[in-house]
């Protein structure tokens, strides 16, 4: 298996450009932040922007645990992996990298000077330093599981005269707001999850009233229970239906939560 690297201080674009880079130089899959990215999926590792502490988030990009290694070092056979693209801040970063996957010497070294200006440069370090925003190389749904209540949706081209490099559904990225953020936690009350849901669903025409709402956290998201009301003659499947798409819809854009499921429970019908 090739091993080529992709270097270049952090904050600079390295992930938001990874795509091209890999298709230019024939890299087949990506590690990035503790992941293994093909073809625009992740297919083993999970994300160093979990962790609570740098300290740990840098342990964990580096594949310092053997159970991380390993897991990667099957994924690659497995899925029978040509050429592997490590991103990494330094050309240290990227051996240490190498040498825990075992995965032999790196060969070639492209630095994000080579693909990137200045002003572009810039302006991903301002994406970082001011909103604390991160790239990941994947579409949103494929890290949604991971992120469930933190801030993630999808990249909504902010360099445009990149856009043309990316043709491919393969380039789609996604947004993430670490744990261990310098900007610090925040917490979406339960209360304002309610407050949008039924808000959301009181534009539903033929609903009479949402009479209760219950909320159940999981790890991965929340799921909503609603028992509603619904005017007579109304068809209930439509309404309920078009109730659980506004509320999942709305929910997962003003709060970023990932919204797992959201149950219509029809307690009666008013004329």
């Amino acid at each position: 298996m090739k091993v080529i690297a992709f270097v270049g201080p952090s904050g600079t674009g390295k992930s938001y450009r990874s795509v091209m880079v890999s298709q230019k130089y024939g890299a087949d899959a990506i590690i990035d932040d503790g992941l293994l990215i093909s073809h625009g999926k992740v297919i083993a590792g999970t994300s160093a922007k979990k962790e609570d502490t740098r300290i740990a988030s840098v342990k964990h990009a580096l594949f310092m645990r053997s159970h991380q290694s390993a897991e990667i070092r099957r994924a690659l056979k497995k899925n029978n992996i040509n050429c592997l693209m490590i991103l990494g801040t330094s050309d240290d970063m990227v051996r240490k990298i190498a040498k825990n996957l075992e995965v032999g010497e790196i060969e070639q070294t492209i630095r994000i000077e080579d693909v990137a200006s200045q002003s572009e440069m810039n302006m991903a370090l301002r994406m970082r330093r001011v909103e604390g925003k991160h790239v990941i190389p994947v579409p949103t749904f494929e890290i949604k599981k991971e992120f469930s209540g933190y801030f993630l949706h999808p990249l909504r081209r902010f360099q445009k005269n990149l856009d043309k490099e990316e043709p491919s559904a393969a380039a789609d990225k996604s947004i993430v707001r670490p744990t261990f953020s310098y900007m610090g936690d925040y917490i979406i009350s339960d209360n304002v999850i309610n407050a949008i849901a039924i808000h959301e669903a009181d534009k539903i025409e033929n609903l009479y009233k949402v009479q209760n709402i219950n909320l159940r956290k999981s790890g991965h998201g929340v799921h909503i229970d609603m028992t509603v009301i619904l005017e007579y003659g109304s068809d209930i499947f439509d309404v309920c239906k078009k109730i659980q798409l506004a509320v999942r819809e709305n929910v997962e854009k003003h709060t970023s939560v990932n919204v797992r499921r959201v149950n219509i429970l029809v307690k009666n019908l008013r004329k």
